[in-house]
């Protein structure tokens, strides 16, 4: 029995090996290639599918054989955390970000341009619960509650911009933030933000113990503002719209 369990074992990686890549693994013996080419067919065809679907984007941009190296390579290379469907997105990002440190030779926003594809698909089927808040609660006086739901990214590269009319070869000089969210109909919205309101959402994320009021004043001497009673004005402006559009929750309860 034991021997018996050895050997399906070994047919088993046998096979797994060569439905990955079946130009260096030789098949099984004994197995028809008819039936060999059905299991071949079903792997990559699926993978295929749902990286075309998860990164549309890249697909469009990328000639037809540099995205099938790519998903034959995603194949062959990487070791996947998780065996769900929803996180290939996942894997395929932490796949070409090993990539892009091996200086494979992808196209050099390639694996931020997945990041920002793959973020839409995880806040839409995001389930973290929210935080206890007080959706009443004035942001200045209290502790802003950032909602889990609103992401501040920066990039190097146009990620919003980048498509089979642009891929730029060489990134510009100020990075690319972006605050993108969930609406309370559930869509997710991409907003291009400035390095100051950027800067406000990090600290505002960071802070668990400091006032809308206490972290503006932090802020307002990060930016060497000459009027600091001005720049505190149109930073609760900020904080108002922030919480109207749900960026912000509310305030932390009690």
């Amino acid at each position: 029995m034991a021997e018996a369990s050895a050997t399906l074992r070994q047919q088993q990686f046998a096979l797994a090996r060569h439905v990955r890549d079946p130009q260096a693994n030789p098949p099984p013996p004994d197995i028809e290639d008819r039936r060999l080419a059905i299991y071949r067919d079903l792997l990559y065809n699926n993978i295929e599918s749902l990286l075309s679907g998860n990164f549309p984007v890249i697909r469009k941009t990328l000639a037809d054989a540099e995205w099938h190296a790519l998903v034959r390579a995603f194949l062959i290379g990487h070791r996947c955390r998780t065996p769900l469907f929803t996180e290939i997105g996942r894997e395929f990002i932490r796949f070409l970000e090993t990539r892009q440190q091996a200086e494979a030779g992808d196209p050099p926003w390639l694996a931020e341009l997945a990041h920002y594809e793959w973020v839409e698909l995880a806040l839409q089927i995001s389930d973290e619960p929210l935080p206890p808040h007080d959706p009443q609660g004035d942001p200045m006086q209290g502790l802003p509650q950032v909602s889990p739901f609103a992401w501040a990214l920066a990039y190097r590269w146009p990620v919003q911009r980048i498509g089979p009319a642009y891929r730029p070869s060489q990134a510009p000089g100020a990075p690319t933030l972006l605050l993108v969210r969930r609406d309370g109909h559930g869509d997710v919205r991409f907003a291009e933000i400035s390095p100051l309101v950027y800067r406000l959402l990090e600290l505002l994320g960071d802070s668990e113990s400091r006032t809308g009021r206490q972290v503006l004043t932090q802020l307002a001497v990060e930016a060497a503002a000459a009027d600091v009673e001005a720049f505190e004005r149109e930073g609760a402006s900020m904080l108002r719209h922030l919480r109207e559009e749900g960026t912000l929750l509310g305030t932390q309860p009690g």
